[in-house]
């Protein structure tokens, strides 16, 4: 399951209680202050890690807590500090306070971190000639996590342009396939290899329609996952009845890019036209590249046809 939100609560430990205590022996029966101070609380610390590719762990655990100090103790012993707590997210988590909407941090690639939640300092002991001190609170937050998947290559196109036919193709990915529109609810992540010992990202952003910015079909829910990309592959559907079809869901799709974000208007794109195998298609191809003057790569994503074309265009555009 693909989760790529989630909220949660840290709670740093409380720090340790500082004591109250007095060294004595036979040439000192009055004593004289020798209380430890108490230890540190446990700081919350959110790390990358490649192990994790999704929030889902936080549907099932929301609240975190790190460990207390330990209290001092006599003969100026220092209370143990707190243990600290990791989290663990996926790279490209960002972080919001809950509350304010604030972005705290944008956790891009392992091992990025951040300390999220400070332990509460140790209280004093009476070593220094005074009562001895409680120790302080942990600090406590509400969070809003948002994952982006990074990758350096995004698929975008219409429901049932191909998309996963096509990542399933060239890539390792498995998506769910089948002959009608959304069938991917997630974006889908997939690994090429190239010229060997090379290798690229790949991702699926489920199809867009209409309005998609503000949220219809899927929606703006997934068009966040974009921006983490270098550039797009344009995947356009050539089999349809006539040319002015396609040439509105080219146009479309760009305008769902640049009503959601600029920066996603902004980003390169490499068009590539999809089912050239089925009829309509070559003469759509033609109406198309005349219509927007800019040249379209032909494929058949389920006959393969013209995908090693492909990955060559995407490899030199990375290099």
């Amino acid at each position: 399951m693909f989760i790529d939100t989630a909220k949660i609560t840290v709670q740093a430990g409380k720090g340790g209680k500082g004591v109250d205590s007095f060294y004595r022996d036979k040439l000192n029966t009055k004593g004289f202050p020798d209380g430890g101070d108490g230890g540190n609380g446990g700081d919350i610390i959110i790390r990358v890690s490649t192990d994790v590719h999704t929030l889902l762990d936080f549907r099932y655990r929301q609240i975190f807590k790190s460990k207390n100090g330990k209290h001092g103790s006599g003969k100026q012993q220092r209370g143990r500090y707190g243990e600290i707590r990791i989290i663990k997210v996926p790279e490209g988590t960002l972080i919001f306070d809950f509350e304010t909407k604030a972005l705290i941090r944008d956790l891009v690639k392992a091992p990025d971190e951040i300390i999220i939640a400070k332990g509460g300092a140790g209280g004093k002991g009476n070593r220094s000639h005074k009562s001895a001190t409680f120790g302080e609170d942990g600090e406590e937050q509400v969070l809003f996590l948002e994952l982006k998947v990074i990758a350096d290559v995004g698929i975008i196109g219409s429901p049932n342009a191909g998309k996963s036919t096509l990542i399933s193709h060239i890539s390792k990915a498995h998506p769910k396939i089948a002959a009608f529109p959304f069938t991917t609810k997630a974006p889908v992540l997939g690994v090429v290899e190239y010229d060997d010992d090379k290798t690229f990202k790949i991702v699926e952003i489920p199809g867009l329609i209409e309005d998609a910015h503000k949220g219809k079909g899927l929606g703006d829910k997934f068009l966040r996952h974009a921006e983490r990309t270098k550039f797009f592959i344009h995947l356009i559907d050539l089999s349809k009845e006539t040319p002015d079809e396609v040439i509105n869901d080219y146009h479309q799709i760009n305008k769902e890019l640049s009503l959601y974000s600029d920066k996603l208007m902004d980003k390169p794109q490499i068009l590539v036209g999809n089912k050239i195998e089925l009829e309509h298609s070559k003469n759509n191809l033609k109406e198309l590249e005349n219509a927007i003057d800019e040249k379209v790569l032909a494929i058949s994503a389920q006959e393969s046809i013209g995908l090693e074309e492909l990955v060559e265009a995407i490899s030199k555009k990375i290099d």
